[in-house]
């Protein structure tokens, strides 16, 4: 299915929360937005998402509240979405909120932690588990008002250029993986790497770096890994699953009539639900195109995988030790999240393992 139809309809999402009606509509201002994405305009789902949000708000508002969106680097480089919103350079952006743990740790909570939640107890948490609260409190130290906007589910382990089957394997190998995912293969002895989308391949193809992360089998595709990498792991521990972010400066968003305000808020629950299904859909016939081309698959070793959760672990409660707003997050995030996990166990997974066993 192409953008263009998902633009004109999908599953009647869009108009969900209807629209304010012309003669409503010539009472409103005009309102005109830029927002800036951390993503080029090639990673189709992703940056699709700020496409959708612009085509339905443009459509409940009759035309009077027009966004336009723009790639990475357009306006401000992918990585200073964040700071754009914050000064009021652009009125919106979409990004990935653990891009700013440099600012604060506690950012990553609305994108992920290593050994995190998956995309539905993500989901559980922010809209109905007390997570979307807490966050906007943080947020607003930095001026910011946050709206979910998608989820890449569980990502990938990333492409090594050689197998390894121990965590004694791993030290010394320089791969590209940042953020806090960076910081727990450190603590393993790798060497991460900071490295953006586009000059990944040159770098794998280099042998600059012996292994690199991005997304998953539909991204990871369009940007040709397996080309250079045969070695495709699996799970992204780092990433159980990945949420995005629409970002709002808050002087913004205050100025809005409430109308524009409940066709943004309505149009980015819409961009929540349809970039998850999207990467759910097309994820599945990359991996076979990826296989199908000699790509080999490896399940993370459990020593591995065992190494670096106490790792993960061990480094939240560090940071809850000094860090206070981290703390308040995460001491209601952890809670969240061994709760849900209690109840998945019973039903959902024990149904999801007997029905991929294929007995």
């Amino acid at each position: 299915m192409q953008r263009r139809d998902l633009l004109k309809g999908a599953a009647g999402f869009g108009l969900i929360a209807g629209t304010i009606g012309a003669a409503r509509a010539a009472d409103l201002p005009t309102v005109r937005w830029r927002l800036a994405s951390s993503f080029p305009k090639n990673l189709d789902i992703l940056y699709g998402a700020t496409e959708l949000l612009a085509d339905r708000v443009n459509r409940m508002t009759e035309g009077k509240f027009q966004i336009r969106p723009h790639a990475a680097g357009e306006i401000v480089p992918g990585l200073k979405v964040l700071d754009a919103v914050q000064e009021g350079t652009v009125e919106c952006g979409q990004s990935a909120s653990y891009y700013y743990i440099g600012k604060n740790m506690a950012f990553a909570f609305d994108t992920a932690l290593p050994f995190g939640l998956t995309a539905r107890q993500h989901n559980a948490w922010l809209y109905a588990g007390g997570g979307m609260p807490l966050l906007r409190e943080f947020y607003k130290e930095y001026n910011v008002i946050n709206f979910t906007c998608g989820n890449t589910g569980t990502q990938m382990g990333g492409w090594f250029r050689k197998p390894f089957k121990s965590a004694a394997e791993l030290k010394g190998l320089k791969m590209r993986i940042p953020g806090l995912g960076g910081q727990i293969m450190s603590r393993l002895g790798v060497v991460p790497q900071t490295i953006a989308g586009g000059e990944i391949y040159p770098a794998l193809e280099r042998g600059t770096i012996d292994a690199a992360e991005w997304v998953g089998p539909y991204d990871d595709e369009k940007l040709g890994f397996h080309k250079v990498a045969k070695h495709y792991y699996y799970p992204g521990w780092w990433e159980g699953s990945a949420g995005l972010q629409f970002f709002v400066n808050l002087k913004s968003w205050g100025e809005l009539p409430e109308p524009y305000k409940v066709a943004f808020e309505s149009a980015a629950a819409e961009a929540n639900v349809m970039m998850q299904a999207e990467y759910d859909a097309k994820n599945a016939p990359a991996l076979a195109r990826l296989v199908a081309q000699g790509v080999k698959l490896h399940a993370y070793p459990q020593e591995v995988m065992i190494a670096a959760r106490k790792l993960a672990e061990q480094m939240y409660e560090e940071e809850a030790g000094k860090n206070p707003a981290f703390k308040k997050i995460y001491t209601e995030w952890k809670k969240f999240g061994h709760a849900t996990q209690q109840w998945f166990k019973v039903a959902e997974t024990s149904y999801s393992n007997f029905i991929f066993s294929g007995k």
